[in-house]
């Protein structure tokens, strides 16, 4: 889980109809359970997912379409490689279903999902979606000019779409009340529309650099 690179090569999904309040509001939340499965698993599984952000300035929601998979301490890329424990990563040591955020070049908020629980130190790197509320507000924060497309297709410009910051770390993203969770509308990604392939900006580590633990949705269902 070495630095994130604030941009990256999104497959471009077909555009989807926007959500309203209501509909959001009425999508069952992921529970606890949901992320305490193999990382690997549960970072396939979060492909079409909703990920949302209220605030005092409105509602936010993304649908995920591109994660990375980080698998702990014998993972070179992951941040609890070979059993590291600092502050900055005390997250990864917890519970699934909490944030970890962390960030990059001084600038760049990057959102991470811990999974497994117990002490794994696993944990899921969101790297972008396609925004289907709040685009107004979303627009405001990331500047005038990005194009819609663009919008959330990385994980530094996700977490700069959704206001993250490092007083998300550790919250718990299966409590809405917290401001910050995921739900799911029943939206799902088939099998033949997943592309997996190597993580991004992981160099460093070695041949784990080339391991394929990055997932992208290619297409989501007609008329999500």
């Amino acid at each position: 889980m070495n630095p994130a690179p604030p941009v990256t090569q999104m497959v471009e999904l077909m555009p989807g109809n926007p959500l309203d309040l209501q509909t959001l509001d009425a999508a069952p939340v992921l529970r606890h359970e949901f992320y305490q499965r193999p990382t690997v698993e549960v970072a396939r599984d979060l492909l079409g997912k909703l990920l949302v952000r209220r605030s005092g300035e409105g509602t936010v929601a993304v649908r995920l379409s591109e994660v990375e998979a980080y698998l702990g301490t014998a993972d070179p890329a992951c941040h609890t490689f070979g059993g590291r424990r600092t502050p900055r990563v005390a997250v990864m040591w917890g519970e699934a279903g909490h944030a970890y955020v962390y960030l990059v070049y001084g600038v760049h908020h990057c959102l991470n999902l811990v999974t497994v629980g117990g002490g794994a130190g696993e944990a899921v790197l969101l790297r972008g979606g396609t925004v289907v509320l709040g685009h107004d507000l979303v627009q405001r924060r990331r500047g005038p000019g990005v194009a819609e497309r663009s919008l959330a297709d990385g994980p530094g410009k996700l977490g700069q779409a959704l206001a993250i910051s490092l007083a998300d770390d550790g919250g718990d993203v299966c409590n809405p009340r917290g401001g910050l969770w995921l739900c799911d509308d029943g939206v799902r990604v088939g099998a033949r529309s997943i592309r997996r392939g190597p993580r991004v900006g992981v160099r460093s580590a070695g041949e784990a650099a080339s391991w394929p633990l990055r997932f992208r949705a290619t297409a989501l269902p007609a008329g999500w």
